[in-house]
């Protein structure tokens, strides 16, 4: 059906990736891929409320009251590419200096945008005949934005 999001299953790499490489300004002419990435990993961690109220009989009431997201990658460290070096280039910034933006491109069209802090991990290193490697954590940084996909 023409016009509609795609639907099925899709590989890994169809994800698209984008960060701000001029940090918390809102540009979108500053978002750039961050070349040579390999692998990627999301995680949700809720904040949850829990209760034992005397009319429930001992059983625990809970409500989830808070969320953030960390989305955790690995890659090849590539000199010269925009994306790359904006994130390699934070090895001793700390506050401000590690506030960007995010834009993750799901492989059916929806989009996650959001304020993050980037924790730089690993920004260069491994064995002498390996490629340096470049790992790092996007923090969400207050409530992201989701488009769903296109209809």
């Amino acid at each position: 059906m023409a016009g509609s999001a795609p639907t099925g299953v899709f590989p890994v790499h169809n994800n698209k990736f984008k960060i701000n490489t001029k940090g918390r300004v809102t540009a979108p002419s500053n978002m750039a891929t961050i070349k040579d990435l390999e692998t990627f990993g999301l995680s949700v961690e809720s904040n949850t409320e829990e209760w034992t109220p005397m009319d429930m009989e001992g059983w625990a009431r809970q409500a989830v009251t808070g969320k953030k997201l960390t989305v955790s990658f690995s890659g090849k460290r590539h000199y010269g590419d925009p994306g790359n070096d904006y994130v390699g280039g934070l090895l001793l910034a700390t506050g401000q200096g590690v506030e960007s933006q995010f834009e993750w491109e799901l492989p059916n069209g929806a989009k996650l945008i959001m304020d993050c802090v980037i924790n730089l991990t690993t920004p260069a290193g491994g064995d002498s005949t390996n490629i340096d490697a470049l790992e790092f954590d996007i923090l969400s940084d207050g409530k992201p934005t989701f488009t769903p996909p296109s209809a």
